[in-house]
């Protein structure tokens, strides 16, 4: 019933990313373009409720369509794809003019005012060869004569000059790899928006609501975690107390981890909601948090250091929790049902990273006949860390998709996701507790929004900086060597 359960969440998540995202680039119906998508699940599903969990699911079942679908997917984007030549452009302003009444008009500028739009080029910085007029878009192809970023600077800085805030200057590279610009109506222009009067979209008593029932919903997980039951909670309500320890670090860990993400974005002007928690009464007792970004990323540059605050802040908040939980949870002998998901019997050879920490922390008591009673603050503190690894895959939307899109392009991050996917399906044959990751992970679409000047690079810092970030990420996922479990006797 568990994976059902997450069968139906992950049905309504992903039919909803495509219908926001997938729909605006191909004619191809969207319940279609699902239906491939939960094929795998729904296969493996099925499977479950013929014959259970007691028979395995065959090898065939896994692998064929896992690796079938994707490239099904791929086939029926692209045969219903509209024939839009700057498709990436139309994607910038795409979430903000879904909520504009006015239609854009056909041509965004009149016959007098292409020669204005003309001038904005001078030909030492882009040498303008010719204009594209699409429905949302004046695509602007010609050659790059000097520096990305100082080019989009003076481009920009003409076409404001000359047409105010009513266009939006985006700057990126075709499918051949050759950069071009687009100039796209500005969805708050057009709604008639004062640029310093926007709506507010931060919604703090909203924010504060989730957050409090939030609190509820995983002190109850805190408290079933502690070894308090109903009937003991029914007769005595103040023992919920006891739930406390792991719902605040949770909670902290997620605040943390999103208020990252909150500033980085309030540090390069770029409107944003307020961390959201989504509660639920069982699992956990919350899906996690999220921010809502509502402005264009300005660059690729804004783009890495948004997405990668808040893995970086919550990494922070997470191993204090985390030492300090393990520091005071209890050593059992090792059964076979110890594993990652088993908090009461946890092993942590799965884990490189987890491994180091607890064997630092438990020292000698810890060995390869023994396991961990996790604390719940411990039990808090690993599903940080697992949340920060999760967020640093580098697949689509998530933390780390947009890292390597923001390191190497998008067309480049593309790839690098697709092999992520097939890597960890064949790392959860290893461990049998991250397919459920890998199903995730099929469903996360991998396209990602671009930046609007996204052709400029990031500097050598942030590159190594990004390079740091995919090393956590291997650490997390990758089990510890056999020679340093012998050698460190776990």
């Amino acid at each position: 019933m568990f994976f059902l359960l997450w069968l139906f969440v992950l049905g309504l998540i992903s039919y909803f990313l495509l219908q926001k995202g997938t729909s605006r680039i191909t004619r191809t119906p969207i319940w279609l373009l699902w239906l491939v998508m939960m094929a795998p699940a729904l296969i493996w599903g099925g499977w479950i409720l013929v014959y259970g969990t007691s028979k395995t699911v065959p090898p065939e079942l896994v692998i064929i369509p896992f690796l079938v679908c994707p490239f099904l997917y791929w086939f029926l984007v692209q045969l219903g794809r509209q024939k839009i030549t700057s498709e990436t452009a139309e994607q910038v302003a795409g979430s903000e003019t879904e909520s504009v009444k006015p239609k854009p008009p056909v041509r965004p500028i009149n016959a007098a005012e292409e020669a204005s739009l003309r001038d904005c080029f001078p030909w030492s910085i882009y040498f303008l060869r010719d204009l594209e007029f699409r429905p949302q878009a004046v695509i602007c192809r010609g050659q790059l004569r000097t520096n990305p970023e100082a080019a989009y600077q003076a481009i920009r800085e003409n076409v404001e000059r000359l047409f105010g805030d009513r266009f939006l200057v985006v700057f990126q590279n075709s499918l051949s790899g050759q950069p071009f610009f687009a100039i796209v109506p500005n969805p708050s222009h057009q709604s008639g928006e004062n640029p310093v009067k926007t709506e507010s979209v931060t919604r703090p008593f909203f924010a504060l609501a989730l957050l409090l029932i939030t609190v509820f919903t995983t002190t109850l997980v805190g408290a079933r975690l502690a070894g308090v039951t109903e009937q003991t909670l029914q007769s005595n309500p103040s023992i919920l107390l006891q739930g406390l320890p792991y719902s605040l670090s949770l909670i902290t860990f997620l605040g943390i981890h999103e208020s990252g993400h909150y500033l980085a974005a309030r540090f390069y002007k770029i409107r944003t909601t307020l961390p959201y928690f989504i509660p639920i009464p069982f699992f956990l007792g919350t899906f996690g948090a999220f921010i809502q970004i509502r402005s264009p990323i300005p660059n690729r540059r804004a783009l890495f250091d948004v997405s990668i605050a808040g893995p970086l802040a919550g990494l922070v908040a997470t191993l204090p929790l985390l030492i300090w939980g393990l520091n005071h949870s209890t050593i059992i002998p090792l059964s076979e049902k110890s594993g990652m998901l088993n908090f009461d019997s946890f092993k942590p050879s799965f884990s490189l990273l987890m491994t180091l920490l607890s064997k630092l922390t438990l020292g000698g008591a810890l060995n390869a006949e023994t396991a961990i009673n996790l604390h719940p603050v411990a039990v808090a503190g690993y599903l940080g860390l697992i949340v920060t690894a999760f967020n640093l895959m580098p697949v689509g939307q998530l933390d780390g998709g947009h890292i390597v899109h923001a390191m190497f392009g998008q067309r480049a991050s593309m790839a690098i996701g697709q092999v992520a996917r097939v890597c960890m399906l064949l790392l959860s044959f290893l461990e049998q507790g991250l397919l459920l990751w890998a199903i995730i992970l099929f469903f996360t679409p991998l396209n990602d929004e671009p930046a609007l000047n996204d052709v400029s690079e990031l500097d050598n810092r942030r590159d190594f900086l990004g390079l740091l970030a995919i090393g956590l990420l291997l650490m997390i996922l990758l089990p510890a060597p056999r020679v340093l479990l012998e050698w460190l006797n776990v």
